[in-house]
């Protein structure tokens, strides 16, 4: 350790009177010694006193030059750490003390030594009231259990050089409100090795509260999706409709979870699609997406235990960055469809046998006999009576009567082709209509179905078994008549004359006569 400066001075002085005294006397001496000429003496000692104030003097020089020079860097050298003062202190006012976060500095006591503006602003309390002071944190953290934690913390960074980032603690500002701040904390050494901290805070209550509002809507979306009687779904509009997104409810629609279609990593949306509706569904949305326009679909999917089922989707394109993709939900419509198939069989089947009805039956056969006439090819009609259908009412009741229309139709019904047509005209009579077939192809079909009618032995409540034959009328479009109330009447009668005949009996229409002006052309009604 260099010695003070007094203590220095006193050292160099007295070394230069040494130094003289030693110089002067042995000069002397030796001057003595060597010259007897006082005349010479004199001249040399006079010579020996310029030299020695010569050598002095430059030594003089040497020291005062290199004192100067250093005296001269260190006035640079202050200057220069004076500047650099003036930079940090400049630094700590730009950067730090105009710092948007928080940013203080704690002595080893936990003393505030640094508190920015932003430090300031957010807790409220200044600069003032928290230099050189550690009760601020009683302030801030009033709650006991609380602050200590968060002074173990600390302690924590100090003693073992834990640093921390992201620590997110509460605050109570000096108006009352609280406040949510994200440190980033690390120990340092001051010149004395003592060790103290820094501390930057970043406000995050509103991102916080941002993120509480966001995970709150989130279980909203999420419940919403859930109990949604769907599925809800983003894809891209491409051939696989590759699903980016669907709701849990694709598990009870398809019996697919999610991580089966999303990206197509089961299978893709667009497979399970009924391929006869899949084309129809692909052109109804490029449509909707050219026109920019919402779509709604009803087509059939293939559920996983193989049934189809129908479902009902509605949509609209978006634009992603990624391209335009389709968002929308598609339900379940399964039941409707077969409540509406119901109805729709309700509107157009008789209830009790299975057969067209009687509307059914007279919107069908003009538009057959309008085909036929385009086609130039027959239509046969055959107008069919169950032999002593009364008396099997009066008798056994109308449960048996019910039960022997059933067991008549079905057997008609067996007997059918594909495209020929049954109904129930009313009471005990069924009417067929065969297209494609003249009155002698009709024919045969009727003794057919007397055939199959008599080998039914029916047993009604009571036990006894029932016999059940038919009369049957023939009528034909071109050979007997033109239209289709022509063509009904004709028939009708036909079966009227296989009654009078004996009942069991087969007879075919007689051409009709031309149309008096009082002829009445509807079709009649049994009675």
């Amino acid at each position: 350790m260099p010695r003070p400066p007094l203590q220095r001075a006193a050292w160099f002085a007295l070394a230069y009177v040494l130094l003289s005294v030693v110089w002067i006397a042995g000069s002397d001496a030796l001057l003595h010694a060597w010259i007897t000429d006082h005349a010479v003496l004199r001249q040399a000692q006079t010579w020996k006193g310029a030299a020695f104030v010569l050598i002095t003097g430059g030594l003089l020089f040497v020291l005062l030059y290199r004192l100067f020079r250093h005296d001269a860097h260190l006035l640079r050298r202050y200057a220069r750490q004076r500047s650099d003062v003036q930079m940090l202190n400049q630094f700590r006012e730009s950067v730090i003390d105009n710092a948007s976060i928080w940013i203080n500095v704690l002595d080893p006591q936990a003393r505030v030594v640094l508190w920015n503006k932003a430090a300031e602003q957010i807790s409220g309390y200044s600069r003032d009231e928290v230099i050189g002071r550690s009760d601020i944190w009683e302030q801030l953290y009033p709650d006991r259990d609380y602050r200590e934690s968060v002074t173990a913390k600390v302690s924590e960074i100090l003693a073992q050089g834990v640093e921390v980032e992201n620590l997110e603690t509460r605050i109570r500002c000096r108006d009352g409100q609280e406040k949510i701040v994200s440190w980033n904390s690390r120990r340092f050494f001051s010149e004395d090795n003592a060790l103290g901290s820094i501390a930057i805070g970043r406000d995050v209550t509103d991102r916080k509260q941002m993120q509480q509002m966001l995970r709150a809507r989130d279980r909203q979306l999420a419940i919403l999706m859930a109990n949604v009687p769907g599925m809800v779904y983003r894809r891209r509009n491409n051939t696989d409709w590759t699903l980016r997104f669907v709701s849990s409810g694709c598990l009870g629609l398809t019996g697919y979870t999610a991580d089966d279609l999303v990206e197509n990593r089961g299978m893709s949306y667009a497979s399970l699609v009924h391929p006869e509706d899949r084309e129809r569904v692909q052109d109804e949305t490029h449509r909707a997406l050219n026109e920019n326009q919402a779509f709604t679909l009803e087509y059939r999917i293939r559920h996983r235990s193989g049934q189809h089922r129908w479902v009902w989707e509605q949509g609209r394109a978006v634009q992603a960055d990624d391209g335009p993709h389709l968002e929308g939900i598609i339900v379940n419509i399964t039941d409707r469809k077969r409540v509406e198939h119901q109805l729709e069989q309700l509107a157009v089947q008789d209830p009790l046998t299975g057969l067209r009805n009687r509307r059914e039956l007279e919107i069908t056969l003009q538009d057959a006999v309008e085909q036929a006439e385009s086609a130039r090819r027959p239509l046969a009609l055959l107008w069919i009576d169950i032999d002593d259908f009364k008396r099997i009412n009066d008798v056994h009741g109308h449960l048996a009567g019910d039960e022997v229309l059933r067991q008549v139709s079905r057997v008609i019904r067996d007997h059918l082709r594909s495209d020929d047509m049954a109904a129930r005209y009313g009471g005990d009579e069924i009417v067929v209509a065969l297209p494609g077939m003249d009155a002698q192809a009709a024919t045969r079909i009727a003794e057919t179905l007397q055939q199959a009618v008599r080998a039914l032995r029916l047993r009604l409540p009571g036990g006894e078994p029932i016999a059940i034959t038919l009369s049957i009328g023939v009528a034909a479009v071109p050979e007997h008549v033109a239209t289709a109330e022509q063509l009904a009447e004709a028939a009708d009668r036909a079966m009227y004359r296989a009654k009078e005949a004996g009942r069991n009996q087969i007879c075919n229409a007689l051409p009709m006569p031309p149309p008096t002006p009082h002829a009445d052309s509807e079709v009649r009604s049994p009675g």
